[in-house]
């Protein structure tokens, strides 16, 4: 999917307030002062709760009979839905293109958004409010365009970003202008001490913030131009030409009933002075597509990124609390930090909220702040609530100055039939969307969740993905699966784009499922399809990746493919056996991919370099696993053929010895290989004739990897003994030759394990008849972590203990016997 977006202006500045302001309050019966005559410009920054606060104030004194707004003129139509009270914020409004509904804009508001007030007062007032930035459909064909020619993302954009247009690295960012000619380092915290810590109704004025960020713009657009945005000075002419339009339909009440909202950026172009003709002009020829455009929701988390206002904010929890907040912020915000860690059990009490607010407001003030800000906040809950730990602040941080809201919109938002679909599906499933990451443990015995479990399947194969299957924490039976949820605002776009499979889920799901099993040009594409469509509940798709599985596995010869192959079906009949799913069809072509392997395997074996038979043993181990699943009571030829295959490639001496040392452990492991023969073959393995590094080779098939090999080890000293031996008999040019692959055998082991047959080997209990002194081994083999022999004075003081548990004679004197017995209990 390729997200577009709308290019649209930096995040934009508002003008500086004096210290004095945030400490006074206007008077009641005080009036604004008197405008110069013209519409009212409210140049604004994008998400700024004091932007916000600021546009309300401002219409409010200003009254005006129409609200322009920076936004895509599509959106008109659904303005209405924002009076809606199923209508909560964070939304978005969503702009695709029809034929590649990939393609897409967004346009986020948050409830501190100025552009979501100003649509809040106008529908409070009964007064028109209209968008009047360029249209979706030139917006996203002109990204379109710039893709094309570009093809490079903007330094510093985030993933998925278009690419940048000429000129995007000398983009100027009109707030860090600002604050550096304020005397500040931060932007951020600049914007914090002159707007968002303004205190409502300080100014005597409410229109003379604007009237100070338009002369600040002013002179930074005279200095700067577009500031490297190519495409503002084609929107501001579309926003000029909807303006004029305005104020010729408002004529009768004066230019003051026309107030538009719009990024500060944008003032004085829509101040200066242009004609008609000249802003046709630079809308002609514009390319254009068919867009749709609806409500979506969003979330905080998003917020924190770049988006169709290109106003991404590093705080949108701290923001939303300084908007709600009427009055004592910094006393409501440490409130709500002590709370969420006092559910997180950690001992904070209100004398640390107190403490803490008087650390933050006496740090905002040695750093000259007119209050204390996000910086000063986390200091204090630093310092007071954590002490001094940073693992505490990531879950402030991520809860609270982030936050994890998601929006909702009313069912009478336009959306494409699979959207209204899905949400059906989430209502009765009880599976509502969050932004919060969590977990959902289903037991596919049930009804309810055996559904909710085939959701999420076919949302995968649609490629929406919203749920992601995770490790369980409960059970590893079939009957159990656990998934990690996530819903993330660009799902939106996946749902319209998975829209062109069908209406439904099941429908839209079925036609993907098919379409990919036509198109499917390997054998493990296939297996891979039929694998998910299983658990999805697909019944009408299976007939049709059935024939393509058949087909391929039919025509594919390379046995390497086919034993890939093989244990995706062997799991697809494991999921069809716990969902009732009738996979008779799955299973014969499973049976004859098994009878295949078998035939092709021992040839395919042979004459392979060392990177061919490590790959080769993993497809050993991978359709050994499979065989056991397919192998039940009423069908066990399977197994028995499988095993005659491992019998052979464990004896022939032509198969590279990683080979053959794995197919011996398999059969071990089995019971289908006694110790002894399994000595045998070591012996044969690790016999003189032998190069050292097919013997090594050997080794790591037997007992290397996380197979449990250290274990056998531990318990069979005959064959540690053995392979104690033949190491210490390897010439010394030839053991640097095999020290690597040894290291890399033993290296998998358990650090327990290790160190358990170091101590074999050093007691000279590996049976190589020889102790670490190159002495004879001792007569009687010790017990590991004990030395050898039997303490039988120790014994004799514990066997009158044993008699008394056990009920025996307690005055029969201890004989050889009960030494013997009691050395087997100590093992």
């Amino acid at each position: 999917m390729t997200t577009a977006h709308t290019p649209q202006a930096p995040p934009d500045a508002h003008p500086e307030v004096r210290p004095e302001a945030h400490q006074g309050s206007r008077a009641p019966d005080a009036a604004p002062a008197p405008r110069a005559g013209g519409p009212l410009l409210l140049g604004i920054r994008h998400h700024g709760p004091g932007s916000a606060r600021a546009v309300r104030e401002a219409l409010d004194a200003g009254a005006p009979k129409v609200v322009l707004i920076e936004g895509p003129p599509e959106g008109d139509a659904l303005l209405a839905l924002a009076a809606d009270e199923a209508m909560r914020p964070p939304v978005a409004l969503l702009a695709h293109a029809v034929d590649d509904p990939g393609r897409a804009a967004f346009w986020p508001l948050a409830a501190f958004s100025p552009e979501w007030v100003a649509i809040r007062w106008a529908l409070e007032h009964g007064v028109p409010a209209r968008f009047i930035d360029l249209p979706a459909a030139h917006s996203l064909a002109l990204a379109q365009e710039d893709e094309a020619r570009d093809g490079l993302p903007a330094p510093g954009a985030p993933p998925g970003a278009p690419p940048a247009p000429d000129g995007a690295a000398l983009r100027v960012d009109p707030l860090a202008v600002l604050a550096e000619a304020a005397g500040y380092d931060d932007p951020e915290r600049w914007w914090e001490d002159v707007v968002e810590h303004r205190t409502p109704g300080a100014e005597a004025d409410p229109f003379a913030p604007f009237e100070g960020v338009a002369e600040a713009m002013g002179a930074l657009r005279e200095e700067y131009g577009d500031g490297g945005h190519r495409r503002d000075r084609v929107r501001e002419a579309h926003m000029r030409l909807q303006l004029r339009a305005a104020r010729r339909e408002f004529k009768e009440h004066g230019d003051e009933a026309v107030a538009v909202v719009c990024g500060a950026w944008h003032v004085p172009a829509l101040r200066e002075k242009t004609t008609v003709t000249a802003d046709r002009a630079l809308l002609k020829g514009l390319p254009k597509l068919k867009a749709d455009i609806t409500w979506v929701p969003w979330t905080h988390r998003r917020l924190a990124r770049y988006s169709g206002y290109g106003a991404g904010i590093d705080s949108p929890g701290w923001y939303g609390h300084l908007f709600e907040a009427a009055d004592r912020p910094v006393e409501r915000w440490l409130t709500k930090v002590a709370g969420l860690l006092r559910e997180e059990d950690r001992p904070v009490s209100s004398a640390h909220v107190i403490e803490a607010v008087r650390l933050a407001e006496t740090l905002a003030t040695v750093r000259g702040r007119p209050l204390a800000g996000l910086t000063e906040t986390i200091d204090a809950v630093r310092a007071v609530m954590c002490e001094g730990s940073e693992i505490p602040l990531g879950l402030i941080r991520d809860r609270l100055i982030v936050g994890d809201v998601l929006g909702e919109v009313p069912d009478e938002a336009p959306a494409v039939p699979l959207q209204r679909d899905l949400t059906r599906l989430q209502r009765t499933l009880r599976l509502k969307p969050q932004a919060l990451e969590r977990e959902v443990d289903l037991d596919l015995r049930k009804e309810t969740d055996a559904a909710k479990s085939a959701l999420l399947h076919r949302l995968r194969l649609l490629g929406i993905g919203w749920g992601e299957p995770a490790a369980g924490r409960t059970s590893t039976g079939t009957f159990r699966e656990t998934w990690r949820l996530c819903w993330e605002p660009e799902l939106s776009v996946r749902v319209a784009e998975a829209g062109i499979w069908g209406t439904t889920v099941l429908s839209a799901a079925t036609a993907n499922a098919e379409s990919r099993a036509r198109s499917a040009t390997t054998l493990a594409e296939v297996t891979e399809l039929a694998e998910r469509c299983l658990p999805a509940g697909l019944p009408d798709a299976l007939p049709a990746v059935l024939r393509a599985l058949a087909d391929r596995a039919a025509l594919d010869t390379d046995v390497g493919r086919l034993a890939g192959a093989l244990p995706a079906l062997a799991r697809s009949l494991r999921y069809g056996d716990v969902r009732s799913t009738d996979t008779g069809a799955l299973g014969d072509v499973a049976a004859g991919l098994v009878e295949r392997i078998c035939v092709g395997l021992p040839p395919a074996c042979s004459g392979l370099d060392a990177d061919g038979a490590a790959e080769m043993r993993r497809h050993l181990d991978h359709v050994h696993t499979a065989v056991g699943l397919l192998t039940d009571g009423r069908a066990p030829e399977p197994a028995e053929r499988w095993e005659a295959v491992l019998r052979k490639l464990a004896e022939r001496d032509t198969v590279p010895g990683v080979i053959r040392g794995r197919a011996a452990r398999l059969l071990l492991d089995d019971g289908r290989l006694t110790q002894e023969r399994a000595a045998l073959l070591m012996g044969l393995a690790l016999s003189p004739g032998t190069p050292p590094p097919d013997a090594a080779a050997w080794i790591e098939g037997f007992v290397g990897g996380a197979s449990g090999g250290g274990m056998l080890l531990v318990h069979d000293e005959r064959l540690l003994g053995l392979i104690d031996a033949w190491l210490t008999g390897v010439e010394p040019g030839s053991f640097t030759d095999v020290l690597p692959l040894l290291r890399r055998t033993f290296s998998g082991y358990e650090p327990g394990v290790r160190r358990t047959l170091g101590e074999l080997v050093r007691r000279g209990s590996g049976g190589s008849g020889a102790d670490a002194d190159g002495g004879p081994a001792p007569a009687e083999a010790s017990v590991p972590g004990f030395g050898p022999g039997l303490d039988t004075a120790r014994a004799d003081a514990v066997l009158p203990v044993l008699r008394l548990i056990l009920g025996s004679d307690e005055h029969r004197h201890p004989t050889a016997q009960d030494h013997g017995e009691l050395a087997e209990v100590t093992a």
